[in-house]
């Protein structure tokens, strides 16, 4: 099991190089029905207007930007959930996620998938809330881990992709230690909010089942960085 990308309502690549950067459309999936058992979802999440749109279109960014890590916050109508950029290692994934963040991009927009069996993350980052959303352009692979057993630990923060250099705008955050393929550039950690991550997902799938929809609506209301 791997994080793909949904495309026409299949999980596929699709990758075009603009600049340095290359296009990517991004997704992901995780889920443990004992781990829902264990968390008791106490969370109340505000109700939200959000709502699939269309994404506002971003200009390439420079890539010539300063190298620093920076901090993330994503403001959510279930509360704040902060994470450490790593500007050092993945150079030019913060760059353009930061350009995003300051642009509004991710501002309203639903965090559209979860999966609670095999692995564990919340994706979000596609104003379309379809798994299909994402950019004419976007980073190549930085500072992949290597293969081996829980290499993405919780509280990671990394690009969903469909293949090498197919990242754009969406994202993942894992909420419990997750074994994948060394293929999704880890752009951060968080250090605030990883419970609210744990309540969403204890809370469990729309409809039933291990992938989709989250039962309990989280959106980012806003991004800031520093």
């Amino acid at each position: 099991m791997g994080v793909k990308v949904k495309r026409n309502k299949k999980l596929i690549a699709e990758l075009a190089a603009v600049a340095i950067f290359a296009f990517g459309l991004s997704a992901i999936v995780f889920s443990d029905s004992s781990f829902a058992a264990k968390t008791k979802s106490t969370l109340t999440c505000a109700p939200t207007n959000a709502v699939a749109h269309n994404p506002m279109p971003v200009p390439t960014p420079d890539a010539k930007a300063a190298q620093v890590d920076r901090t993330f916050t994503l403001n959510t109508n279930c509360g704040q959930i902060v994470f450490k950029a790593f500007g050092h290692k993945a150079p030019l994934t913060v760059i353009g996620m930061t350009v995003l963040a300051k642009s509004g991009y991710f501002d309203n927009s639903l965090c559209h998938r979860i999966t609670t069996s095999g692995i564990y993350v919340l994706q979000c980052g596609d104003p379309t809330a379809s798994g299909n959303g994402g950019l004419p352009w976007g980073p190549p692979d930085e500072n992949l881990p290597k293969g081996s057993t829980d290499n993405y630990p919780a509280g990671t923060v990394a690009m969903a992709n469909s293949g090498p250099n197919t990242n754009g705008s969406q994202f993942f955050i894992v909420y419990k230690d997750t074994t994948l393929g060394a293929n999704y550039s880890i752009w951060g950690v968080v250090t605030k909010g990883l419970d609210i991550v744990q309540k969403v997902a204890a809370a469990g799938v729309l409809g039933g089942g291990s992938d989709g929809k989250p039962k309990m609506t989280i959106a980012i209301t806003s991004v800031t960085v520093k």
